[in-house]
């Protein structure tokens, strides 16, 4: 959802509230490399030069429940050694408006630098084209520098490098350019977004257009964020990735993205699907970069982790990558997120995050299970956030169902249900018309003495039972509507014991039924 007066503030900035701010140096307690919320970085691209790993990131403005890429500018991170924690901080690093004169201001994505083989620095950055009549004015332009971190200046003033006019006609989203200078010199451009990736030859200027733009196969389930890297004679494209459904090996949800990658014996391929670097993480999107620095290969990725983060207030983390070598292509093992040292959770009595979540239906894939017994509730959540049954033919009673290892006590539920229809609609997905909690004792029985089952959306809706011992648990829901029925949604369902006690792990597996 675009929240066009957050933007419309961002642009109306005074220009000394747009200027850079004096780099900082900090140590980071693990990932994310910033936490606090005072910075939110996304879309990491790490640079080695000399003793330094560099990272660019963009920078997300925003709001807490804004679905909207806010992102007026660039920023670096800097560090001689990840392991120490120690990183200098560049906020404010380049803005596209006062590098780019034919850019607008405010929309900074996805960008690479690369240094070129006259030592130069170039930076690849997707940005809006002024004065374009293009149906999609993203575009893609370079600026050089004598070193990383600057000063920078178009390295291409007339204008654009990629856009959907030049250097031929295109009809994508001219975004997330990744680059390589080759072990011969030559220098190859990729970029591309929803499900579409070109690539070209480029000059050894690192700028000028060599040969046709080209589409490219086989890598499975690309969505986006391309980066290509060469390791021993195989050059390697990781790229957000989206194959969804049950039985992926990337994505349970279509708005989820996990880094997927493919290899292949020439930088144009034919490329050949690999397999999955990274699972998704807590941000929907995925974006990657990977580089080798002192010896140790690396990965540096952005998640929802930072106080106070989101899926549009995302922040940079870094975490080694190992190779498998005894296969050729070697393989890249799934890399394994770290997390700074988190306080201890704090006692509660929803026990539902213990649970194994099942339902009658199967899930259609905007929508996620796993969201039911997360302990995330948003003002305005996305569809993996929810459990949902939506899918043009919805069921009339449709159930969810918590599976505890052994036997536990309760006598309290809450839950959330999610709408974009009102009561008693048959389309969409609409509060239920009725529901009521069931649970095991050799057969399903209801629960006794049920205060109310409430149904309004955007709210817990708490009910208080006599309590019970049982290690399985039913919400079953009354579709609205009389045939066709709404679709039923669920961003959170809470189990309440007697009394609070700290949380214990979900089940790595799956729990076995009651039935």
């Amino acid at each position: 959802m675009t929240r066009l007066p957050a933007l419309a503030a961002l642009l109306a900035m005074p220009a000394a509230a747009c200027a850079q701010t004096a780099p900082e140096t900090i140590t980071s307690k693990g990932n994310p490399i910033l936490a606090d919320g005072r910075y939110y970085t996304t879309d990491p691209a790490p640079l080695v030069d000399g003793d330094t790993l560099y990272i660019l990131t963009g920078r997300d403005e925003a709001e807490p429940e804004v679905n909207d890429f806010i992102m007026p500018e660039w920023q670096l991170l800097a560090t001689k050694d990840p392991a120490s924690r120690k990183w200098q901080h560049t906020p404010g690093f380049i803005r596209p408006e006062n590098v780019f004169a034919w850019a607008e201001p405010a929309r900074a994505y996805a960008g690479q630098i690369v240094k070129g083989a006259d030592g130069r620095f170039y930076f690849y950055a997707p940005v809006l084209e002024k004065n374009s009549d293009a149906k999609d004015r993203f575009a893609i332009g370079v600026a050089v520098a004598d070193r990383p971190t600057g000063p920078w200046k178009d390295a291409h003033p007339s204008g654009p490098i990629v856009s959907q006019k030049v250097p031929v006609a295109n009809d994508i989203q001219n975004i997330d350019p990744t680059v390589l200078l080759d072990d011969d010199g030559r220098v190859y451009l990729y970029w591309g977004t929803f499900g579409r990736m070109l690539g070209m030859e480029l000059e050894r200027d690192m700028v000028t257009p060599k040969g046709p733009e080209r589409k490219f196969e086989g890598l499975t389930g690309f969505f986006e964020a391309p980066w290509i890297l060469k390791r021993k004679g195989t050059y390697y494209m990781l790229y957000a990735g989206n194959k969804a459904g049950p039985d992926s090996d990337c994505t349970p949800a279509v708005y989820h993205a996990c880094q997927a990658y493919g290899t292949a014996t020439s930088p144009f391929g034919p490329w050949t699907y690999r397999g999955v670097a990274l699972k998704p993480v807590s941000s929907t999107t995925s974006h990657a970069g990977v580089v080798e620095f002192k010896g140790r290969w690396y990965m540096a990725y952005h998640t929802a982790d930072a106080v106070g983060g989101g899926h549009f207030r995302r922040s940079v983390a870094i975490d080694q990558i190992e190779w498998d070598d005894s296969v050729s292509p070697a393989r890249i093992r799934p890399v394994v997120p770290t997390r700074a040292p988190q306080p201890a959770p704090a006692p509660t009595r929803n026990i539902a995050g213990a649970a194994s979540a099942v339902s009658s239906n199967v899930v259609p894939v905007q929508y996620w299970i796993a969201a039911l017994n997360d302990g995330k509730v948003r003002a305005n959540p996305l569809p993996p956030e929810m459990w949902g049954t939506w899918n043009g033919n919805n069921p009339k009673q449709p159930w969810v169902e918590y599976r505890w290892r052994k036997p536990v006590t309760i006598d309290g539920s809450r839950i959330q249900f999610f709408a974009d229809q009102p009561a008693g609609s048959g389309i969409g997905v609409a509060p239920p018309a009725a529901w009521h909690l069931e649970y095991w004792d050799g057969g399903w029985k209801p629960v006794a003495s049920a205060s109310g089952y409430g149904t309004t959306p955007g709210a817990f809706q708490e009910v208080r039972f006599a309590p019970v011992t049982t290690r399985c648990l039913r919400a079953v829901f009354d579709a609205s509507g009389n045939g066709p029925h709404a679709g039923v949604g669920v961003q959170e369902w809470e189990v309440l014991a007697p009394e609070a006690r700290v949380p214990t792990a979900a089940p790595s597996v799956a729990v076995a039924g009651c039935a």
